[in-house]
């Protein structure tokens, strides 16, 4: 059973950093992408970044958090990072992470069947 688990959401001011984390667990099939959505009060969910598997090579990031958020995995290919720097009260929102069956990337939240249960940001000002 494919399992998701998210850490190290918190509490920032605006201007620092944070790295969350997404352990994998129970895959049984070599080809897929693990993707960060987030979702703020009031707001739909949406895409953050992406990374596919077991290259880990190709990743995919929101226009509007490039240069700022980057996805990244470790050498066993249990964890997807996202280092996020340069936050901003607009960045306040559950993180979660994501993942879909086989490497082709993927914006669209409702290619993904296995979530996690989301970790809280927030960006104070």
């Amino acid at each position: 059973q494919v399992q998701l688990a998210e850490s190290g959401g918190g509490l920032v001011q605006a201007g620092g950093s944070l790295k969350l984390s997404c352990a994998t667990s129970g895959l049984t099939f070599t080809y897929y992408v693990v993707g960060w959505f987030r979702q703020a009060p009031g707001k739909e969910r949406e895409f953050v970044a992406c990374i596919g598997f077991p290259g880990g090579v190709n990743t995919d990031h929101a226009d509007s958090m490039k240069g700022r958020f980057a996805i990244s995995r470790n050498n066993a290919m249990t964890t997807v990072y996202l280092q996020m720097n340069n936050l901003s009260p607009e960045d306040t929102a559950v993180y979660y992470c994501a993942l879909k069956r086989n490497s082709i990337l993927s914006s669209r939240e409702d290619s993904y069947g296995h979530w996690g249960q989301g970790t809280q940001v927030t960006v104070s000002s």
